[in-house]
């Protein structure tokens, strides 16, 4: 869009029409907070419970409390508004769906009374052992869905065993352990903190867990639920041999946060590998427990070939079909008969496939909210060839416009962009109202680095203070970023980094400054707002260069549709509508 193609439009950003000093002197107000010196003078209407909470919170030595609470105060709003599009019926409780008191009296504590409706689906699923994917809209509740379930199934293991992190041996599989998988570290500590958030009656995490990214090496203590990137993981259990086996026999559970990004693109080969071992764990498991049944003995798997445990490499586009088969030969009286594309009968001689079944001993969780399942190598279709058992829950308005959302969409020229982006955000943030006198907070969406660069100068020359957040920021900045955007609110500058599963409460608008590249980016973005029950408002600004992809989205949100026909992931959105249109005038 404007800011990607060369440096010259950027320069339209700086010719302001009217003086910053008219336009904002309420969002220099508001913006004063963000040089507070202490938190409890950014909130200087508040009342003496909110900063006495709000201080108490912030004394956890993780953060991660502080976090937890702030998007429970969200749940609690939102029942004022917007509830029925995200909670589940008034009878449905935490103990109906099977859930013991000391997990829902933690939640309750924690400031969630009620399920939302995709938790009261997921939940069940889960604790039933059944491998279960959950496709359902940003903001619905999906870290608790399989967090809840997955900390009771794991609460009643024993207290965990010191591990010798510099040996070889480390994670003995004591106990059922948890793995959760994310596409990068900023998720996974976030991960850490909300199942860190939901304690006992002393205060106490019910359950321990670790991260594995980023600095954070292999833990010394067992956790129940260790959270970690694909490529950190095998970093940590490939070199060493007794951990990669001890690991992978402890695992029970495996969830994959992010799915559809973890089975394309980069990530792909990593998650395709790991799962190869999962199941070729469950295999070997399931076939040695078979084959000294009779013998009515155990077999320490330590003391098998430690080649026992390797899994040839499959690439990604064979990794949809069933790995349990084998080959086995054939009788000359059961040999195969095919048709060629001729249409006769041949016989393809010698071999064929057999499944070999296997007792599953693993629970396998994909958590998504886009899941495009049209074409074969989507990652909805790829996981229904890979777990066509796995048990679906889909959120209401998976890929749909959401009714708690008000959109606004403004094209725009070189000339105009600018003054329409100056008053998106003004007139955004004279609009807020946020509740219990909250401070407000913005998000401002680019494409590229130099795009938020560019915009943020901006709106630094109009007078408004604001955040940068992109990949140039090391992880420490970034982290420290989002942690006083949480709590000091503000205008928050960003590329697509801060657009996926990152939870920030109480946003109350988000603006397209460049508008997004596909219609997953575009769903991932305006899901920053309207979470957890409440309303939003969304900005789009776009150019005659975004012109069919901003129809085709409109187009399925006036006619009530999901946006997939917008998809796409293997080029860009307008190149897909131009050789459309080649092949309509070729047929004219």
């Amino acid at each position: 869009m404007l800011f990607r193609h060369s440096s010259a439009p950027m320069l339209h950003f700086y010719k302001l029409s009217s003086s910053p000093k008219l336009l904002f002197p309420q969002l220099r107000r508001t913006f004063s907070v963000l040089s507070a010196p202490s938190l409890s003078s950014s909130f200087p209407n508040s009342s003496t419970s909110l900063r006495v909470h709000l201080f108490c919170l912030a004394q956890s030595n993780d953060g991660g409390v502080r976090s937890f609470a702030t998007a429970a105060a969200v749940a609690t709003t939102a029942d004022r508004g917007g509830g029925e599009t995200f909670f589940a019926e008034e009878g449905v409780s935490w103990n109906a769906l099977g859930l013991p008191d000391t997990i829902s009296q933690a939640l309750s504590n924690a400031g969630f009374t009620r399920p939302s409706l995709v938790q009261a689906e997921s939940i069940p699923s889960i604790l039933s052992g059944k491998d279960s994917i959950i496709a359902a809209e940003t903001g619905s509740g999906k870290t608790h869905s399989y967090l809840v379930p997955l900390i009771h199934k794991l609460s009643a293991s024993s207290v965990g065993s010191v591990c010798d992190s510099a040996s070889d041996k480390g994670f003995k599989p004591s106990r059922e352990v948890s793995l959760v998988l994310c596409p990068n570290v900023l998720l996974c500590e976030q991960v850490v903190r909300m199942a860190n958030g939901l304690c006992d009656e002393n205060g106490d995490p019910l359950i321990r867990v670790a991260a594995v990214c980023g600095r954070q090496g292999w833990p010394v203590y067992q956790p129940d639920i260790l959270v970690s990137t694909p490529a950190a993981l095998l970093n940590n259990i490939e070199p060493k041999k007794q951990r990669k086996m001890s690991f992978l026999r402890g695992v029970k559970y495996v969830v994959f946060d992010e799915a559809d990004m973890l089975l394309c693109g980069s990530f792909q080969n990593q998650v395709i590998r790991l799962i190869n071992m999962f199941r070729h764990d469950e295999k070997l498991l399931s076939w040695t427990s078979q084959s000294t049944a009779d013998n009515a003995s155990e077999v320490d798997l330590e003391t098998l070939p430690q080649d026992a445990l390797e899994q040839d490499e499959e690439s990604p586009n064979d990794a949809s079909q069933d790995d349990d088969e084998e080959i086995e030969s054939l009788s000359e009286e059961e040999e195969l008969e095919e048709g060629n594309e001729d249409g006769v009968s041949v016989q393809k001689k010698g071999w064929r496939r057999v499944l070999k079944p296997y007792d599953r001993s693993k629970q396998y969780i994909f958590v998504a909210a886009t899941l495009p399942a049209n074409g074969k190598r989507t990652a909805g279709a790829v996981l229904k060839r890979m777990f066509p058992d796995a048990r679906w829950v889909n959120g209401n308005y998976l890929h749909r416009h959401n009714p708690r959302l008000e959109r606004k969409w403004f094209e725009v020229t070189v000339d105009s962009q600018v003054d329409a982006l100056i008053e998106a955000v003004k007139h955004g943030v004279e609009s807020e109202t946020p509740d219990n006198n909250d401070v407000s907070r913005t998000m401002v969406f680019a494409n590229t680095v130099e795009a938020v660069e560019a915009v943020a100068k901006i709106l630094e020359r109009a007078g408004i203070e604001c955040y940068r957040y992109h990949k140039d920021a090391s992880l420490e900045e970034r982290a420290g970023m989002l942690d006083d955007f949480r709590e000091k609110g503000g205008i928050f500058v960003c590329t697509d980094a801060a657009a996926r599963g990152v939870d920030i409460p109480n946003i109350s608008h988000v603006i397209q400054a460049d508008f997004a590249t596909s219609a997953v980016d575009f769903l991932h973005r305006v899901g920053r707002t309207g979470r957890a029950g409440q309303h939003g408002v969304v900005t789009s600004l776009y150019t005659e260069s975004n012109r069919d992809l901003v129809s085709a989205i409109r187009e399925a949100e006036k006619l009530g549709r999901p946006v997939e026909t917008a998809f796409s992931r293997k080029r860009g959105f307008r190149n897909k509508l131009k050789k459309k249109s080649k092949l309509q005038f070729a047929s004219q």
